[in-house]
């Protein structure tokens, strides 16, 4: 199984919040992680927040160590604009929501390419994300996958 990680599950990697143990487990159980070309910025400065709001510069040094590490282990799928654009449409996703859920849409399309039987399941918490792809007929985080 193949495990797409929007952003706000990869900081779950680093922070332990809500759901980090079901993503640790996720990304440690997947015969692949896949994330989108905008997943490292994002988490990143979204452990810069966290790290101002806390004034920690060491707790930063740390995550962003971490954060590193995490991403050197997934594989990193752009968009390819026109079918972005059609999602769009679809599913009336805008900006960086779009970008995100073009990268999902990618990485299934590139799994089927390679085998008709391969499967992707989905790390997301944004409400609109979650939406769109459950009319896209994704496994979302759930249970364990098994590869």
């Amino acid at each position: 199984m193949i495990v797409y990680l929007e952003t706000s599950a990869f900081v779950k990697f680093i922070v332990d919040e809500d759901g980090t143990n079901k993503a640790r487990d996720w990304f440690g159980r997947a015969c692949l992680a896949a994330s989108s070309v905008i997943t490292f910025p994002e988490a990143c400065a979204a452990l810069n927040r966290r790290a101002l709001h806390a004034r920690s510069s060491y707790a930063l040094s740390r995550w962003l160590v971490a954060m590193e590490s995490h991403r050197a282990q997934t594989a990193c799928a752009g968009v390819d604009e026109r079918r972005a654009g059609q999602l769009a449409v679809k599913h009336g996703l805008r900006g960086m929501d779009l970008i995100r859920f073009g990268a999902i849409v990618r990485v299934r399309d590139g799994a089927l390419a390679r085998s008709a039987s391969a499967s992707v399941a989905v790390a997301v918490y944004d409400r609109r994300l979650v939406e769109a792809t459950e009319r896209e007929g994704f496994a979302m985080l759930g249970g364990l996958p098994s590869c």
